[in-house]
């Protein structure tokens, strides 16, 4: 069964991000799901044909990560953006954050912080089950940095197309942008 682009045209008009900058992110999403389909068609017939021990087959399987890795965190990023109501600070995640950060404040300087640094990737808030913890982590290239088994609660692309555009080198002004439009609702159903 084939992946399908999802219909992320509601944030059009979002405060801080400009209609060509989100339909240019748009279609680099799109290209994910492509590809993401595109690769595992070709991983099926290969193993049809029996070309498993071939360098091609070993290429595509590493990658099919990098394709659907992007396809899936372009979907949690674009999925908590578009609101602009505050975190409750007594919901689940609000606890969460206080119990494992000392504070909000904390926990947004460190999440800013991480989100600044040189290098492209992702930031993304995690939360470990068993351990009842939250991270801060970054994730570098879609496939390298993720946390074993910790879901994604809060996705913030820094990858250069998801802000150059409209702010050039101004990454702590996206930032700022990004955090004006955060759904959180959004993650807080990723925690529940």
């Amino acid at each position: 069964m084939a992946f399908t682009a999802k219909d992320y045209s509601k944030l059009i008009g979002m405060e801080g991000f400009s209609n060509t900058l989100l339909n240019n992110h748009f279609t680099l999403y799109q290209g994910y799901v492509t590809n993401t389909n595109k690769v595992a068609d070709a991983l099926t017939a290969m193993l049809k044909e029996g070309k498993t021990a071939t360098p091609e087959y070993a290429e595509l399987k590493r990658r099919f990560g990098w394709e659907f890795n992007g396809m899936r965190l372009h979907e949690l990023y674009f999925e908590n953006l578009g609101d602009k109501k505050p975190l409750v600070k007594a919901g689940v995640l609000g606890k969460l954050i206080e119990a494992n950060f000392g504070s909000y404040e904390t926990w947004e300087q460190d999440f800013r912080a991480t989100g600044a640094m040189r290098g492209i990737g992702w930031v993304v808030l995690y939360y470990d089950v068993p351990s009842c913890r939250l991270f801060n982590q970054w994730v570098n290239e879609h496939d390298v940095g993720h946390l074993t088994g910790a879901e994604p609660i809060l996705v913030m692309d820094v990858f250069e197309h998801a802000y150059m555009i409209d702010y050039g080198l101004k990454r702590a002004d996206y930032i700022a942008a990004f955090f004006k439009n955060i759904n959180w609702r959004a993650a807080e159903d990723r925690v529940k």
